[in-house]
């Protein structure tokens, strides 16, 4: 079963199946406007995520922010801005990551949806959550790739991250191969 077949399987799904947000009250599409935020790491998975994203945007009326997080600046022991090469590779890949961004921003929009792109920098779990708090999110979409234990251990996973941080409903699109995916694995 495809990642769409898996929606079901997210935290919350907010009022849409009679759930209440982690704040114990209704979301926003109760009382006013509805915003999605969709979480794009531009990633193998990153069409199954936007897909759901846009799906909830559709049935909820949302607007949709398509939000990529970009790596933060290195740290650089000595030096102030670090080295020129550095600076320029850096660059290079947000404009890059901005231009993928802006592909799913115009997709979005090709379907009739309010969208905006955004790009940030910096740590991952930490802007998506600072973002969708000052957006007014009602929804936060992110994908779980399933990734061994080890590596989990090692990296920590942003879709777990969010999972325990966020105030907001948050629907976990399950990414890797089918049966693979967990909360454990998030």
């Amino acid at each position: 079963m495809g990642c769409l077949g898996h929606l079901l399987r997210a935290r919350a799904f907010g009022g849409l199946i009679g759930v209440e947000s982690a704040d114990g009250h209704a979301p926003s599409c109760y009382t006013g406007a509805v915003l999605v935020v969709a979480c794009l790491d531009l990633s193998p998975s990153t069409p199954s995520v936007f897909e759901a994203a846009a799906m909830l945007a559709q049935a909820t009326s949302a607007t949709l922010v398509v939000l990529h997080v970009a790596a933060p600046e290195p740290d650089f022991i000595g030096y102030d801005v670090g080295p020129q090469s550095v600076r320029n590779a850096v660059a290079h890949e947000i404009r890059s990551e901005h231009r993928a961004l802006e592909t799913w921003r115009t997709q979005a929009a090709e379907r009739g949806l309010a969208v905006r792109a955004l790009i940030v920098q910096g740590p991952t779990v930490e802007r998506i959550l600072d973002h969708a708090e000052r957006l007014g999110a009602d929804y936060i979409v992110v994908g779980s790739h399933g990734h061994a234990t080890l590596r989990h251990l090692i990296h920590g996973s942003v879709a777990k991250g969010v999972l325990q941080r966020a105030t907001k409903p948050v629907l976990l699109v399950p990414c890797g191969p089918p049966g693979q995916a967990s909360l454990d694995d998030a």
